[in-house]
Order: C-alpha cells, then structure tokens, then sequence
C-alpha cells in the first residue's frame, strides 16, 4: 500500500442529511453549511438516531449544525456518497439520505455556530459549492 492512499473500512455508515430551502426574494434558496474540518460547503447531516425517524434525525441536525427549524418530508429526496477521513482510523463510506427542510424559524444562535459558517444561496450556486457529485444532483432536480 503507497504511503500516501486512504485506508479504508469495507462497512458502509448510514447518516441522514436535511436540505434546508426556503422561498427568497429571487426564488428558491438552499442552505449549506461548511464542515467542521474541511470548511467544505455541505448540508447538516449525521448518524442515524435511536428512537427517531431518519426524517426527525435529519431535522435535528439542522438545527445543531445549522441552526434552521421548520418542517421536514417524511421521504428522501435521494442519497449520495461521501469518503469520511477519520482522525487515527480508516476512513469509511457513508451513504447519506437527504431529506428536504422547509425552513420557518433561523436561529440567531445556535449549537455549533462557533464551528461552522452557514450561508443561504441559489440551487445552481449550492450545486456548485457541494463536493459530492450525486448531491448536487439533488440539489439541482430539487423544486420545493
């Protein structure tokens, strides 16, 4: 193995994502956040909870990671997938279920605000800011 590949786990992790969108002045917008390490531009997303629906996991995300309520569809919008890099183990495949969000309540503070940047911005703009390829795909296609 070159020294400088990934090391990867074979077991893909389930997460669950939300897509914040609201109506804006010049049409629909798309929230995203970045991550906490990379800074890349993504969507509020995380493990699977106990408990809780994946649509209700997604909300809650939202809200820590972005700091946006509002009503969540019960279905997927679609998933995509992402190599997470984790610090002192194998990196690992996560398959993301997105769900949409409309957004009714932004919170001027909020749980990981001092971790992240947020930022509301058009379909073709949030599109082109994700990393993912299958999730600007659902960005893209996504109507409201």
């Amino acid at each position: 193995m070159a020294s400088d590949a990934i090391r990867t786990e074979r077991a893909e992790r389930r997460q669950v994502a939300a897509l914040p969108w609201r109506r804006g002045a010049d049409g629909l917008e798309i929230m995203l956040v970045t991550s906490r390490e990379t800074r890349r531009w993504v969507v509020p997303k995380g493990g699977r909870m106990p408990g809780k629906t994946d649509a209700e996991a997604a909300a809650i995300e939202a809200v820590e990671e972005a700091g946006v309520q509002g009503h969540v569809g019960e279905e997927p919008l679609g998933t995509f997938r992402y190599l997470k890099v984790l610090k002192r183990r194998a990196a690992r495949w996560c398959v993301v279920s997105v769900y949409p969000l409309e957004v009714f309540i932004q919170h001027g503070a909020w749980k990981e605000q001092e971790e992240r940047r947020r930022m509301w911005m058009s379909v073709e703009q949030a599109a082109a800011c994700v990393g993912e390829p299958d999730l600007a795909e659902i960005i893209r296609n996504f109507r409201g």
